[in-house]
């Protein structure tokens, strides 16, 4: 099935799959229904959430972009933190990011298996998210051309829904819509204010909202795979805030100003039923079911993809086993898209067979993951703008201002993990990810530490061989 494990990966990714990808990677299901919960307990000023988020995430891909232009790799920030900061570093940061999507599969699957069953009731929801997650594995293990049309499809739908959803929400605010009595941005403060609930809730809706924006970083992983990287990379990065701009902050605004933002089906149904249902759009509930099983099918496919590479990328390394750079005929790396399916399988068998507690535990452990590859993106890219400087390396893409602005990110990102660490809501989240992280950096010291003294070994019966 495979064969030269030397082998690198194909390139057969197409320009509009890389541009679909770059376009619809962000968007998943917590925009269609988890923004609901965070405007329920931050009201409209959720809109400050979504904009603090919005920018972090435009600053850490301008950050991670300047470090891929250069250097493409499938590992991307992996491998740039194992060159810049330390082999440790790229080590932990490439595990803990493998397990992080590795964790999204089930997740995913079970949100899609949940909406089928509701459809077909008398079908089991563990069956069902199993034949969903074997039916994606098939997909992502003939060649990365069959991904990549996959997902273009699946993206393509769901940016299509928003854009209609916009246009629906705009016509509605000017007056014109099946519900005429639904009209203007009253709703932005008629219900205590724009802030109800104090700026707390908004650094806490901010802690839920940078979650859904884990996903603008794939494209730097599947430019690799591309015919031309760097363009790209550069496309995609220069395109992040209008995608941010329209897709996040135009359309929670037009969900706070037609929906009192303390009415209880935003956070039973989600943001964008409950819009519909506000503007009496027949079959709304389906139809935002059908949109949500689509990005949740897309947010699954991309956990597999992303999973995988990562974990091809920690083989070519030697972090992982030689199995996982192991490649077939069409350049895929089988085994590694099979072991992260595995461990999901596992993962998704826990949620049914064990204790609430354990997949509890497994969830919490991926909380403030985003974060952290966050912050390492930010390190790399101080510690490698520097050297390349040194080297007098022409960069063609920069991030602004530097070194300033990549220091306020890691300023703000330790201030995120700090208030974590002391919001009820999220400290199960930063215990659970801290014990995790100090063994997998115990694990990487170790193997830094025997691949270290296994080189010298070598170089030494090199030595008494001559």
């Amino acid at each position: 099935m495979a064969h030269n494990n030397q082998a690198n990966l194909s390139q057969g990714l197409k320009n509009r799959h890389v541009t679909m990808l770059s376009i619809a990677g962000a968007i998943g299901a917590g925009l269609f229904v988890g923004s609901g919960h965070a405007i329920a307990s931050a009201g409209p000023a959720v809109l400050l959430s979504y904009f603090m988020a919005g920018t972090l995430v435009v600053l850490v891909m301008r950050m991670l972009a300047e470090m891929a232009v250069s250097q493409p790799d499938s590992g991307s920030f992996s491998t740039y933190a194992d060159r810049s900061i330390g082999k440790w570093a790229g080590f932990t940061i490439g595990w803990l990011y493998w397990w992080f999507w590795v964790l999204v599969i089930p997740f995913e699957a079970n949100a899609a298996a949940a909406i089928i069953n509701s459809w077909i009731p008398g079908a089991p929801v563990w069956l069902l998210s199993f034949l969903i997650t074997a039916a994606l594995t098939v997909t992502n293990l003939f060649s990365v051309k069959n991904y990549g049309e996959f997902e273009f499809w699946l993206a393509t739908v769901k940016v299509g829904s928003i854009i209609v959803f916009i246009v629906l929400g705009c016509a509605a605010i000017f007056g014109f819509s099946p519900a005429p009595e639904v009209n203007g941005v009253k709703h932005l403060w008629d219900q205590g204010g724009f802030m109800p609930n104090g700026f707390g809730t908004v650094i806490a809706a901010l802690l839920t909202t940078m979650f859904s924006f884990m996903g603008s970083e794939i494209v730097t992983i599947a430019a690799s795979e591309s015919k031309d990287p760097e363009r790209q990379i550069t496309k995609a990065t220069n395109s992040v805030i209008w995608r941010i701009g329209l897709f996040y902050l135009v359309s929670i605004f037009i969900v706070v100003s037609l929906v009192s933002w303390n009415d209880p089906r935003l956070a039973e149904m989600g943001s964008y039923q409950t819009v519909l249902q506000v503007l009496h759009i027949p079959h709304a509930k389906l139809i935002v079911d059908i949109v949500v099983l689509t990005a949740v099918t897309s947010c699954l496919n991309s956990a597999l993809y992303t999973a995988s590479r990562m974990l091809y990328s920690l083989g070519k390394r030697g972090d992982a086993p030689a199995i996982t750079r192991q490649v077939n005929k069409s350049h895929t790396p089988v085994y590694a898209v099979l072991m992260s399916t595995a461990i999901a399988f596992l993962c998704t068998f826990a949620n049914y067979a064990a204790p609430k507690a354990v997949f509890s535990f497994l969830l919490d452990s991926s909380g403030a993951i985003a974060l952290l590859v966050y912050l390492v993106i930010a390190c790399s890219q101080l510690r490698m703008r520097k050297r390349l400087i040194a080297e007098g390396k022409p960069l063609s893409m920069k991030m602004w201002c530097f070194p300033y602005l990549t220091w306020a990110v890691i300023v703000f990102i330790i201030a995120a993990l700090g208030i974590m660490a002391f919001d009820p809501n999220h400290v199960h989240e930063i215990t659970s990810t801290a014990i995790l992280s100090i063994l997998v950096v115990i694990s990487g010291l170790i193997v830094t530490k025997r691949r270290r003294q296994n080189s010298l070994n070598a170089g030494l019966s090199s030595v008494e061989t001559n």
